[in-house]
This record gives structure tokens, C-alpha cells and sequence, in this order.
């Protein structure tokens, strides 16, 4: 369904999957992938919001490095140029945007896309009106973005078996942004572990609360978006 496309104001070979809905034309939402880099499951939950009405775009924040070694993946993501990141990731909104045709977009992370996903929200604050992060985390040193800067609402999935970023940590966070007069809703998912929304990981993959929490996003997401 969808197609790569550069990102004409990110850095040089900065580019990402697009995919638009068959009318032509949604509201915008960014993807932001998981530290496997812009892997096939990345490509489909961007179809399936292209799909469920919005114009969806998914960075390459590798810049065509993908990998299934955690190993590996996790030297990806350490490596990362942040402020390179934050410009690729910048132009994915211009991208949605345009688009669009709509001036707002919400955006969606995965693990370190969910970290990502809320830098979004604070560097972009113009344009991100609504930020969901699944079971997100900023793993580099002094990332943690200026909350205050957001002006999106949030709308967060986490795990109760997460030790990467556990339950406790997911009602901090929504407490700090609650502290600073942002809207913000949790859910947490018993039983389930992180990355329970990714489909081709059997091993962590939970049916009924990836679909749940699909529902939730795309309600939230069509609500906020309108």
C-alpha cells in the first residue's frame, strides 16, 4: 500500500515509508519504530493506520539499517545522532503535514519510538497534537526531553511485566506531565510484557491487548485529530 518517499527539509538521505488512505488524503500521523529499525511490522502498522482513514509516514531513522539482532539493534540505537534524529523525525511531520492537507498530526511510538515519540511532542509542539507511546523508553543519556514544551495530549500503553520501563515508571511519567497541566492517559495491560503489540514477535505478542490498544489509539488519534 505504501511507498518510500525522501523528506525534502530532513538531513541529507533522510527518507521514510508513506502510506495514504484510498480517499486520497487523512489526518497525519507519524510512526516512529522500535530499535529493529523500519522493519516490515513497521510498514504494516503504517498501512493499517492508511488503512483506518489517516495519512500515515514512518521515518527511517537508520537510514536503511535494519536488523533481529537485539545485540546489533542495540548498537543501532546507542549510536543514534539525536540531533540528526530530531531533524529526520521534524520532516516526517513536515511530510504529514503536506499530506494531510491538516496542520496537526499525532504521532506513535514503539519502545524507543515511544521515547522518541514524546522528544517529537516537545520539539514540535506547533504541530503534534496528540502523542501515544507504547511502552516507551529514552535510553541515552541526558534525552529526557522539556515536557513543558508540549502541547500535545498523551495517551500511553504500557506492560505490567515491562522491566525495561514498568508500571511504576509509566504513572510517573503521566504524573510529571499531569503536574505540568498536560492531558494525559495510561493504560497498563496485565500479564502482558513489553513489545506485546508486535505481531511477528510470538514470544511477547498478546492478541487481545494489541487490539485493545489499537482501538484505544485510533479512537484517540480520530478524537483529537478531527
Amino acid at each position: 500500500m505504501g511507498e518510500m518517499v525522501e523528506f525534502p527539509t530532513g538531513s541529507p538521505q533522510a527518507k521514510g515509508y508513506l502510506a495514504q488512505p484510498a480517499g486520497g488524503s487523512g489526518p497525519g500521523v507519524v510512526v516512529i519504530q522500535e530499535w529493529w529499525g523500519l522493519v516490515d511490522h513497521i510498514k504494516d502498522v503504517t498501512d493499517r493506520f492508511a488503512a483506518a482513514g489517516f495519512t500515515a509516514v514512518a521515518p527511517d531513522l537508520y537510514h536503511g539499517e535494519v536488523t533481529t539482532d537485539p545485540n546489533k539493534a542495540g548498537e543501532l540505537m546507542m549510536s543514534l545522532d539525536l540531533e540528526r534524529v530530531r531533524k529526520d523525525m521534524a520532516a516526517a511531520v513536515d511530510v504529514a503535514r503536506e499530506r494531510s492537507g491538516n496542520s496537526r498530526v499525532g504521532v506513535v511510538g514503539f519502545c524507543m519510538g515511544g521515547g522518541l515519540a514524546l522528544m517529537l511532542a516537545c520539539d514540535r509542539p506547533d504541530a503534534v497534537s496528540a502523542v501515544v507511546p507504547f511502552y516507551s523508553i529514552i535510553p541515552w543519556p541526558n534525552a529526557e526531553p522539556d515536557y513543558s514544551k508540549m502541547s500535545a495530549a498523551m495517551q500511553g500503553h504500557y506492560a505490567s511485566l515491562d522491566s525495561y520501563f514498568p508500571p511504576d515508571a509509566a504513572k510517573g511519567l503521566a504524573e510529571k506531565l499531569r503536574s505540568l497541566g498536560k492531558e494525559v492517559e495510561v493504560f497498563v495491560y496485565e500479564g502482558t510484557d513489553h513489545a506485546f503489540f508486535n505481531d511477528t514477535r510470538p514470544e511477547v505478542y498478546k492478541p487481545e491487548a494489541a487490539s485493545q490498544a489499537w482501538t484505544r489509539t485510533i479512537d484517540f488519534l480520530r478524537s483529537r485529530l478531527a
